[in-house]
């Protein structure tokens, strides 16, 4: 056999150990799509993430127009209908506040991060209606102040709402507005009058991983609190916050110029929940929603994204490993057969489902240590025989013990993927490079094809 024809089946090995590896991969995917549906499962029974917006001020009227119209005979002449429009108002600030109480709850071996918000929402108005044009008998209704709330199932107790002083009754939905939330009837104001409103929802909302905050307000202010200490912000970045072991404070202050709030909301967008892999903003673009602000008690090690990420290092592990033992071959005058690469191949791939499999049930990086360490004493055993010592076995174990650490280190430092693993693949070329500086190839290739014949 000669060294090329060797080097071609090294990589046809390679190759091949795709196929379990993708395998492997599938398992991940159907392992989080079954974590999804626990997810699911329990927000039908609790509540999902909440998006809390609000308030806004509607204010119906009616007035007599003089429209053009056809007659029988198809000429245009000019009547007098009576019109039913609406105004809406965004408020001149809002402040928003609470503290959300964590907790989890499981479902056969899956975790849901769940928590309950104490809100205190405040919102002042400062409006100038506009007069009635001349001749146009307009009629002012009912305005109504709404809130509109991801999923009312979560809303604990009896919410208050209280406007100028005084508490008044909430009623489900958002008044002639579609979608879920609570909102409140004022009584109608006379034409031409300013509206100063003060007004205060006062609720304990429950939800599920995350709670964003739509800044409705001209100026918002927005503070929340809890003592999960893994957060991830998202929408725009934090005025101030504090993260900590005893868990997180943060407060955001922004004007609506910063946004686009007021607009999408008139164009009849619906808020989205915000999630711990996208930003509200790519939301916005994708789904036709409104940007928000908020938090998501986010895991900080997701196993299942961990171990997906670990297969994709995969083959570059294979390949670094077979070089190895071709190394062996060339430089020690070793004769490895193709099934004694395929068999160490195999159990780098096993690494990962027992990585998947043990991460269920244990925390990351214990569940990387005991899998890293059954695979490498695993293969420094099977290689001890293969390369006729077990000082080599012990070598070549220590050199895969140093793979799965930097693997490791990647798996940690996800903003420093890229300068990691370029910098370990350039210290594996060196160190071959090193080794094989005065080997003579073309002397080496003569030799191995003698052996092989």
């Amino acid at each position: 056999m000669r060294i090329g024809l060797k080097i071609a089946m090294v990589l046809a090995l390679t190759l091949a150990i795709l196929i379990p590896l993708s395998l492997v991969r599938g398992v991940i995917a159907e392992r989080q799509s079954y974590r999804a549906q626990a997810v699911a499962d329990i927000e039908r029974a609790y509540a999902g993430p909440q998006v809390l917006a609000g308030p806004v001020l509607t204010v119906p009227y009616s007035e007599m127009v003089e429209v053009e119209e056809a007659d029988r005979a198809g000429s245009p002449v000019k009547v007098r209908r009576r019109v039913h429009r609406q105004w809406t108002y965004f408020p001149a600030r809002l402040d928003v506040a609470g503290k959300l109480a964590p907790t989890t709850r499981r479902l056969g071996i899956h975790e849901v991060r769940l928590y309950v918000w104490d809100g205190d929402v405040r919102g002042s108005f400062d409006i100038a209606l506009p007069p009635a044009p001349d001749g146009a008998e307009r009629t002012l209704g009912e305005p109504w102040l709404a809130w509109s709330i991801a999923d009312v199932r979560g809303i604990r107790g009896t919410p208050r709402a209280v406007v100028d002083g005084r508490e008044l009754e909430l009623r489900e939905g958002q008044g002639a507005r579609e979608g879920s939330g609570v909102h409140v009837r004022l009584p109608a104001p006379s034409d031409g009058t300013r509206l100063r409103i003060e007004s205060r929802l006062r609720l304990e909302l429950g939800g599920a991983e995350s709670l964003a905050v739509v800044p409705v307000g001209k100026r918002n202010r927005v503070a929340l609190a809890s003592s999960w200490p893994h957060p991830g912000f998202k929408g725009l970045s934090p005025w101030r916050s504090e993260v900590s072991a005893r868990g997180f404070e943060a407060e955001w202050r922004l004007a609506s110029v910063a946004t686009d709030v007021q607009r999408q909301m008139l164009a009849g967008h619906a808020p989205m929940p915000i999630t711990a892999s996208r930003s509200p903003r790519v939301e916005v673009a994708s789904r036709g929603g409104v940007d928000a602000l908020g938090v998501v008690l986010a895991d900080p090690v997701d196993a299942y994204t961990q171990a997906d990420r670990a297969t994709k290092y995969g083959l570059l592990f294979v390949l670094l490993t077979f070089v190895g033992f071709f190394m062996f071959e060339v430089i020690r005058a070793l004769r490895i057969h193709p099934i004694q690469y395929a068999l160490v191949g195999l159990a780098l791939a096993v690494f990962f489902l027992l990585l998947v499999s043990l991460s269920e049930h244990l925390r990351f990086g214990v569940a990387y240590l005991i899998a890293s360490a059954a695979c490498v004493g695993l293969i420094g055993f099977y290689v001890s025989a293969v390369l006729h010592s077990a000082l080599r076995g012990a070598g070549f174990a220590a050199m895969l013990a140093l793979l799965y650490a930097a693997l490791y280190g990647l798996l940690v430092s996800e903003d420093n993927a890229l300068a990691l693993g370029s910098g370990l693949l350039f210290v594996v070329l060196a160190a071959i490079m090193i080794v094989t500086r005065r080997l003579d190839w073309y002397r080496a290739g003569a030799q191995f094809g003698t052996r092989a014949g």
